[in-house]
């Protein structure tokens, strides 16, 4: 809730001063740099569960949520059109629910999610800039760990497979100068994995997931 009023309020205050002080516009060859606090909201949906190669067919895994900091980088191909690169990485633990709730913790692990976008600048000459954005995200899953106390015993590992998966993007850019703005961004990132457990409580298991997060954050940006 307070992050949501500091958003309302940033956005009322930049959006005034935007309107009282015209900015350049962006033109081709710009590049955009933008440091951003962003919160990974998961909207997982697990697969099934695989316990000795015997498929035990019920749903139920869910995926926490992270708040850390985030740099991305647009280049101007001109007016309107960017590319941009986001770079950032989050922490996750997975946790049984529903028919899976005596797992507890199973997960814990990092996510690093490079992702490319085209993004189209609706107005470069306004102080206010709207825009959207379409393309590719590969997820990188690191430093992985058996949790909880269910399946943890003596050498028990996971390994999370990597993903590709496809993204897209809206957000605005409030002018605060020539130079530097105020940026809000909200995108969804495709993001699926497979679960590879050895050595646990209860021998080999895979469980497979789709993440598939929403990612909102705030943050400032400047011009070059």
């Amino acid at each position: 809730m307070k992050a949501t009023k500091l958003a309302i309020t940033l956005l009322a205050v930049t959006s005034l001063s935007a309107i009282a002080t015209p900015a350049a516009a962006y033109e081709a060859g710009d590049w955009l740099v933008r440091g951003r606090i962003i919160n990974v909201n998961p909207n997982d949906n697990s697969g099934t569960l695989s316990i000795n190669g015997v498929d035990q067919g019920t749903k139920g895994v869910k995926v926490d949520s992270d708040t850390v900091p985030e740099l991305d980088i647009t280049y101007m191909v001109d007016r309107n059109w960017g590319v941009e690169l986001i770079l950032g990485y989050s922490d996750h633990t997975v946790t049984g629910k529903k028919n899976w709730a005596s797992l507890t913790d199973v997960i814990d692990a990092k996510i690093l999610p490079p992702t490319l976008t085209l993004q189209y600048h609706f107005a470069p000459d306004s102080n206010i800039r709207p825009y959207i954005g379409a393309g590719v995200n590969y997820t990188y899953f690191f430093d992985e760990k058996v949790v909880g106390d269910v399946l943890p015993s003596s050498g028990a590992k996971v390994k999370l497979e990597s993903s590709w998966g496809l993204a897209a993007q809206a957000g605005v850019d409030i002018a605060i100068n020539d130079d530097w703005f105020v940026n809000m961004d909200v995108k969804y990132i495709q993001m699926d994995t497979q679960a590879k457990f050895s050595n646990t409580a209860v021998g080999s298991a895979k469980i497979s997931a789709d993440i598939d997060p929403f990612v909102y954050g705030i943050g400032i940006g400047r011009r070059f």
